[in-house]
């Protein structure tokens, strides 16, 4: 490894040492229904978005609403505080297209038809709430 792609990278895992992130590779969803849910949640109270994802009837949510759960669990293993004095909220979500299984389906005239089975991997990041001061 070079020096420079060795110092971008150290650079890289100390920045992320005040972060409180989890990452969900490969998930067999696509990438376009998990969105949906993100949506739903980022800039939300973490509390508020689980109660949001647990009641959420899409395939999807239970995923999430562990993912969730996981970023929680990082921020109480890094700080050592507990997650409801915070006062946490989804900082960041953000869904990105992984890899694509291809598949054919038979189609008339002896033609086949390829189907895409898309996954995604979601990251989470969640920060204390930034209070605004009034002047």
């Amino acid at each position: 490894m070079g020096v420079r792609k060795k110092q971008a990278a150290d650079a890289r895992k100390e920045a992320n040492k005040s972060k409180y992130f989890a990452v969900l590779r490969n998930c067999p969803t696509s990438p376009r229904k998990m969105r949906l849910l993100a949506d739903l949640i980022r800039g939300k109270e973490v509390y508020q978005a689980l109660n949001i994802l647990k009641f959420n009837p899409k395939e999807a949510s239970g995923r999430l609403e562990k993912l969730l759960s996981s970023a929680l669990s990082n921020y109480e293993a890094k700080t050592g505080e507990r997650p409801e004095d915070g006062g946490l909220v989804v900082k960041e979500v953000f869904v990105d297209s992984a890899m694509q299984m291809k598949r054919l389906r038979t189609a008339p005239q002896g033609r086949a038809n390829r189907i895409r089975k898309r996954s995604n991997h979601v990251t989470i990041i969640v920060d204390k709430k930034l209070e605004q001061t009034t002047k």
